[in-house]
């Protein structure tokens, strides 16, 4: 076809971003240690004495080293097989916090 209605890569071929179903040993290293950063900031903030709420819920949170494998890399998800999927499946699953655990599994 012509114009507007011309067949592109992902109309022609399906998906063109494939996800892998792992994440590898580079992207695990990542988000360890973006988890880490994130601790970090916290403490600092919690050192220089300001006090807010968003503080009080952040020192709530377990920090890297306290996380178990499985909360690091996977999150909650009701319609998968064993309720977990790989956390890079999530949208901007770099820019959330994932570390809260609802149900405690």
């Amino acid at each position: 076809m012509f114009g507007a209605f011309r067949a592109s890569p992902v109309s022609a071929s399906g998906l063109l971003w494939k996800v892998p179903w792992r994440l590898s040993a580079t992207r695990k290293a990542r988000q360890r240690q973006r988890l880490k950063d994130v601790d970090q900031v916290i403490e600092t903030i919690r050192q220089s004495g300001v006090q807010c709420e968003s503080l009080t819920r952040a020192l709530a949170l377990p920090k890297e080293h306290e996380m178990p494998a499985r909360d690091k890399y996977t999150v909650f998800n009701r319609r998968s097989k064993g309720y977990r999927k790989g956390i890079h499946k999530v949208p901007k699953w770099t820019r959330l916090t994932l570390r809260e655990n609802p149900l405690g599994f």
